[in-house]
């Protein structure tokens, strides 16, 4: 309970710093951010606010400016049902992208980040 409580306390420590030093997200023309919009419908991020793995994506997020749906799996028991059912874990962070009809549930935030700025970049 003390480990979970100092966990918590930590990451919400490094959420506030990594906010308050994120800088500007990436410029783009309305008509380049409105497709960057519309790709990013299908994508969503599993995650919860003071795990730094999730941190370190959102950050990456905010820079290449998407605006990705965050489904918060310590708020939420339905989303956390979500990833453990459909995605095979309940590990954060998990980016869940539909294309094509296809589903991938991608973990591991250097992958993820990797993904993101391969296809967006």
């Amino acid at each position: 309970m003390l480990v979970n409580l100092i966990r918590e306390g930590l990451g919400r420590i490094i959420a506030a710093v990594s906010v308050l030093t994120q800088g500007k997200p990436m410029a783009r023309s309305q008509e380049q951010q409105a497709e960057v919009t519309a790709a990013c419908k299908n994508l969503s991020l599993y995650q919860f606010y003071a795990c730094p793995f999730c941190i370190k994506v959102r950050r990456k997020m905010h820079q290449l400016n998407l605006p990705i749906e965050f489904r918060d799996i310590k708020k939420n028991p339905e989303f956390r049902s979500e990833l453990a059912d459909n995605g095979g874990r309940g590990k954060v962070p998990c980016l869940h992208i539909e294309e094509n009809g296809d589903v991938q549930w991608m973990y591991e935030s250097n992958d993820i980040i990797a993904y993101l700025q391969q296809r967006f970049v």
